[in-house]
Formats: C-alpha cells, sequence, structure tokens
C-alpha cells in the first residue's frame, strides 16, 4: 500500500478533530459505527478509502452540526486520484508533492514574502538561480527537476478558472539581482504581466514602510472549502512546513492581513516594480 498522500493525511486529521471535539476515544467511535478502533485508525492516518456517506454518519455520531465542514470534508473523499506532481514521487521530497497538491485543490491563495518572489510567478531562469544556491549543492539534473517542478504548479494560474492568488513582496525581494540583472529584469516583468490578470494581485512593501509583521518568514496560505480547511505552508530552508491547527491558521489570517495593510495598493505596486526595473 502506498503511503497516504499530504491530502489524504490531512482528510483523517479532520476525521480525527470531529471525533476529539466530541470527546470520544477512537475506540468508543468503533462501537457507536459498529466497526473495530483499527478501521477508525486507519480513516483517520489516511490509510484506507471512506465513502462520504460514512463521513455524514461519522459526524452525526460525533454531533456535529456545521454543515459546511462536514460536506467538505466529505467532498474529499471523492478524489483519490493520483495528480501530475506523481511523476515525481521517486525523485523529489514527497512533502513538495503535498505541497502541489494543496495548491491544486485550494479554492484561494496568498503569499507573503521578503527575499524571493513568490514561486508560482518564478521564470525558469530566476527560479534555476534559486535552486542553484541550495546548500549542500545539487547536482544539475536535481536542480532541473525542482525547476521543472516549480514551473508545472504554476498551472493552477493558466487553468480554465485559475485560482485567486494575493501576493505580498517586499522591496528586498524585488532588488534581489538573482541571475543578475537580465535575469531580474525578466522576472520583474513577467511580474508585472501576472498582476494584469484578474485572478492575481500583487502588492509591495517598500523600504519606506518600515518594520511590519511577519517580515522573518515566506508565508503561504492556501484556502479550503470552508476556512477550518485552510492550510498554512512556511517556505523552510529544509523544505515546506504545514500548520492547520485553528489557532495557527487564525494567526496567519490576522498577520497576512496586517501586511497587506502595510502594503501599497496594486495600482501603485505596479508603478513601484516599474521603477525597480528602469533601475536596474
Amino acid at each position: 500500500m502506498r503511503n497516504p498522500t499530504g491530502r489524504q493525511l490531512r482528510f483523517g486529521s479532520e476525521l480525527r478533530k470531529l471525533r476529539e471535539r466530541a470527546g470520544l476515544s477512537a475506540t468508543e467511535a468503533g462501537q457507536l459505527m459498529g466497526i473495530k478502533q483499527a478501521q477508525i485508525s486507519n480513516m483517520e492516518a489516511g490509510r484506507v478509502g471512506v465513502s462520504a456517506e460514512r463521513v455524514r454518519t461519522l459526524a452525526c455520531h460525533y454531533d456535529c452540526s456545521d454543515k459546511a465542514l462536514v460536506e467538505a470534508i466529505a467532498a474529499m473523499t471523492g478524489d483519490r486520484t493520483r495528480g501530475w506532481w506523481e511523476e515525481y514521487r521517486e525523485i523529489l521530497p514527497a512533502v513538495l508533492l503535498d505541497m502541489a497538491e494543496v495548491e491544486h485543490h485550494a479554492t484561494h491563495l496568498r503569499s507573503a514574502v521578503t527575499v524571493h518572489i513568490p514561486g508560482l510567478f518564478q521564470t525558469t531562469d530566476y527560479a534555476r538561480e534559486i535552486f542553484r544556491q541550495d546548500v549542500p549543492q545539487m547536482p544539475p539534473p536535481d536542480i532541473e527537476h525542482r525547476v521543472s517542478f516549480r514551473i508545472k504548479r504554476q498551472a493552477v494560474l493558466y487553468r480554465d478558472q485559475p485560482t485567486p492568488h494575493q501576493a505580498i513582496i517586499h522591496e528586498a525581494a524585488l532588488r534581489m539581482k538573482f541571475g543578475g540583472p537580465s535575469v531580474t529584469r525578466a522576472q520583474l516583468r513577467h511580474l508585472l504581466d501576472m498582476s494584469d490578470r484578474e485572478h492575481v494581485t500583487v502588492q509591495v512593501i517598500p523600504f519606506d514602510a518600515g518594520t511590519f509583521p511577519g517580515s522573518g518568514q515566506a508565508i503561504y496560505y492556501s484556502g479550503g472549502p470552508v476556512p477550518q480547511l485552510d492550510t498554512v505552508n512556511l517556505d523552510q530552508s529544509h523544505g515546506p512546513v504545514f500548520l492547520d491547527s485553528e489557532a495557527q491558521l487564525d494567526k496567519y489570517r490576522v498577520l497576512l492581513d496586517r501586511m497587506k495593510a502595510c502594503a501599497l495598493s496594486p495600482a501603485e505596486s505596479r508603478d513601484f516594480i516599474h521603477t525597480v526595473i528602469q533601475d536596474l
């Protein structure tokens, strides 16, 4: 049996949260359902398929009255197919594949970065230069795998119903000359082109804004069909870290809103990026 994907693990985690809010043990839940405790545990570990109807039955036994949440969890049972990212299963760390899966299913995306242009807006040359700086240094074939994977992730912004993306980018990220002036110039022009898209919003926090919350980390936020199913992805040097507890989601929603308040308007941000390009 294959290891469960990140989405399957999240599905099981949400079932466990419903049970724990009801104050029931896995054994007690199994007794209510007429099944063994081990089956409850396998469901909550994302190791077995669960029908939408069984999710609704579990929620009923757990006295969960949040119908929107229950239906959103039930909808997660309908797709256990493997996406395009599976072609990288033996090539890249599984956590990167989980990130692509989360983005694929997201209803909206938010990002806030201080040093790099957000990955979903990066050009091939810019992304390649970023990966060349990894420690330890990756062999050229591994770099190319990472680059192609990053570019394929961008499909969520180009499909028939593109995922809305709101990006907050600090001036430092605009002025970092990764790959030299020509690569940076092409990258910023591409960022401007993306900001022209109806579903993309880009806002810049200039140096003049001074200090601002969240300045020490890159934040990627993927919206679920209901707020409880949102996911925070913190971009760390060792790979992405996913957060989905209620307190964590609340914290990063507030943090992103406060960062947005510090940023220039979309129109002012476009003018600002034009100025940076002229300075190169």
